[in-house]
């Protein structure tokens, strides 16, 4: 079995992740090839918490147009998965940044 670390790779952070935190949803980078199941188990061990569900989505890369002495160029960042987990009632994540 893979290590919390190899699995979960860091929080997400922005507005709607942080608005989530209310209702006990926390998002995460996750590897490309971790599935629901490997991700639950790595949130539960690394932050000693009970999950309720995740969800798993690919999140695609930017599409970026830059101007190089020969012309135009058409670059793509990579896509990367992104893993929602809610805990279930009465759990939280307190050091969200300490533990990946």
């Amino acid at each position: 079995m893979k290590q919390p670390a190899e699995i979960i790779l860091r929080p997400v952070i922005s507005e709607k992740s942080y608005a989530g935190m209310a209702q006990r949803r926390y998002v995460f980078k996750v590897a490309s090839s971790a599935n629901k199941i490997e991700v639950k188990q790595a949130v539960e061990q690394a932050f000693k918490v009970r999950a309720a569900t995740v969800n798993v989505m690919v999140v695609k890369g930017k599409v970026r147009t830059r101007m190089r002495r020969g012309g135009r160029v058409v670059g793509r960042s990579r896509d990367w998965k992104k893993a929602v987990v809610t805990l279930a009632p009465g759990e939280t994540i307190a050091n969200l940044f300490e533990g990946v």
